[in-house]
């Protein structure tokens, strides 16, 4: 149903889906659902467009969601050298398995997958920013010296994906308080912060001390 009003609204789209004029600032729209078996259990596989950024962001959910209270959720931002080469230099691979197992055993939950690499400073920077951490620098400091925001990350559009599934208000697989206050500024109401935390390696120590002590996410290292 909401594809086919999608459908719908972006045939009859005076501005042709070129927005620059139009007063909603943000269009959203559903293009594809297909079933996704996967090593975690079965779910489905939603893809967006837009037209504030143009990437392609993708919600992967488990179960009824529409219309549902305290839905389990995770707002996980792409690492391609976490999630499919397995850098030991992060723990975003290990957030995105254990969220979609958690999301899993819950039998109802969803998954928004955005496409904002390294904080937000796409992949190549990300790279650079790793050579400056190999001088020394942490996450942070690497960031600004490349010329942008520590953390340059937007959820308006993961808010949208989530009003656009229908969901009244989760609760937030993350340990970054500021997420919960991005969310809920974008009108989507958080129930409960789930923590996600992962042990610490030696490759990602420092990494994960400077989330904790210069972005406030409410980790233990040990």
């Amino acid at each position: 149903m909401v594809m086919k009003q999608d459908t719908v609204e972006h045939k009859t789209c005076p501005f042709k889906w070129d927005c620059v004029n139009c007063s909603k600032g943000l269009c959203l729209r559903m293009v594809a659902v297909a079933n996704f078996p996967s090593a975690f259990g079965h779910f489905k596989l939603i893809g967006f467009v837009n037209n504030k950024d143009k990437k392609d962001h993708t919600a992967v959910v488990k179960g009824d969601i529409l219309d549902k209270e305290n839905v389990l959720t995770r707002i996980h931002s792409s690492c391609l050298t976490g999630d499919a080469f397995g850098s030991m230099r992060c723990d975003c691979g290990p957030q995105l398995d254990a969220a979609l197992k958690k999301i899993e055993e819950e039998g109802i939950g969803v998954l928004i997958y955005m496409q904002q690499e390294g904080r937000g400073i796409g992949l190549t920077n990300k790279i650079r920013a790793y050579m400056l951490q190999d001088q020394g620098m942490d996450t942070y400091d690497a960031n600004v010296h490349l010329g942008f925001k520590p953390d340059a990350r937007d959820y308006e559009l993961s808010a949208a994906m989530l009003n656009k599934l229908g969901v009244k208000s989760v609760r937030l697989l993350t340990n970054n308080e500021k997420k919960v206050e991005d969310m809920e500024k974008f009108s989507i109401k958080v129930t409960e912060m789930v923590p996600l935390e992962l042990p610490a390696n030696i490759y990602n120590r420092r990494y994960l001390e400077t989330k904790r002590d210069r972005f406030d996410h409410k980790i233990k290292v040990e």
